[in-house]
């Protein structure tokens, strides 16, 4: 047996890919993937913390995106790759309760700041001259550290119960990181209690901010809608069809994968589904944002222009 190598205290995680020519190839198309999401998300804090003309509410919100994204592959994908080319699969209790930590907290923050974000689109759009009370850099802070701390606090409950749960059959768990359901289908007790409180939580973080998003966003194109300026109206719909291509994916498929009871879910699609909230989410946001973007693409010039003048 696989684990029987290791301290019957560690966790093994199976992994994404399979160890065969497929796995070995679909784990080549990931290296680009993850490569381009690392550059795009530390491209994007970088560039908004260098340009002082970026320093405003929507970009700052961004930034954290960023900072949440490039986190977010930091946290799963090297001990993955790790297991994948040198075979050690094994992760300590205590690794895998920070992993799990780290991985859950950014969840919930970032899904708390694409719902500020879209507060910010909504009021920058429908109430123009309220913007710089309703907006200002201070309720902005207060948004960004009180995303930060409710998703720390959603994290540490979670944790702390799948560490104490007591483990009677392999210890093998069948994802490609810490994820806390498929540590609790290796559980020796009944977890139909904390099934509840997994509901609950993805209530909270994803199925209301997701609701609050569509009703603003549904309020933001009936205001643009009524614009007189075309180029104003072109701009609008840009920025609305930009957060809700970047909120449908990142939300749908993390609400789904929660959501189902136990007895539905399957560790095959489950790991698919965090493939795409957790490694190519954060690889699109980047792009969609900046390539999509006036401002953050002048910005890109500026600093540019400036690194090129401070050479010569």
């Amino acid at each position: 047996m696989e684990n029987d190598t290791h301290t019957s205290t560690d966790f093994i995680l199976l992994g994404l890919f399979p160890p065969s020519k497929v796995g070995f190839f679909l784990f080549i198309l990931l290296i680009p993937i993850f490569l381009m999401a690392l550059a795009g998300n530390l491209s994007m804090v970088l560039l908004i913390l260098l340009d002082a003309q970026l320093h405003t509410p929507m970009y700052i919100l961004l930034s954290q995106l960023s900072l949440v994204d490039l986190n977010y592959i930091s946290t799963t994908v090297p001990k993955m790759v790790s297991g994948f080319l040198f075979g050690d699969k094994s992760i300590s209790v205590l690794g895998c309760g920070f992993q799990s930590f780290f991985f859950l907290t950014l969840a919930g923050a970032e899904a708390l700041i694409l719902m500020s974000m879209a507060y910010d689109r909504y009021v920058a759009i429908c109430s123009p001259l309220h913007y710089p009370i309703r907006m200002n850099k201070r309720v902005c802070v207060l948004m960004v550290l009180g995303s930060w701390a409710m998703g720390a606090i959603n994290s540490c409950a979670h944790t702390v119960y799948a560490l104490h749960v007591p483990y009677c059959r392999s210890r093998a768990i069948n994802h490609f990181f810490c994820h806390v359901p498929a540590m609790l289908t290796l559980a020796c007790m009944d977890t139909r209690v904390y099934e509840y409180t997994v509901f609950i939580s993805t209530i909270l973080f994803l199925v209301f901010p997701f609701l609050g998003i569509l009703c603003s966003y549904g309020r933001v194109l009936l205001a643009v809608y009524r614009m007189r300026s075309r180029e104003g109206r072109k701009k609008a719909y840009s920025t609305c069809s930009t957060h809700l291509t970047v909120v449908t994916f990142y939300y749908t498929p993390f609400a789904y994968t929660y959501l189902r009871p136990k007895s539905l879910r399957s560790p095959a699609e489950d790991k698919v589904l965090a493939v795409i909230y957790t490694i190519l989410t954060p690889m699109f946001n980047p792009v969609i944002y900046s390539l999509r973007n006036k401002e953050v693409l002048g910005a890109l010039g500026r600093v540019t222009g400036k690194f090129c003048s401070l050479k010569m």
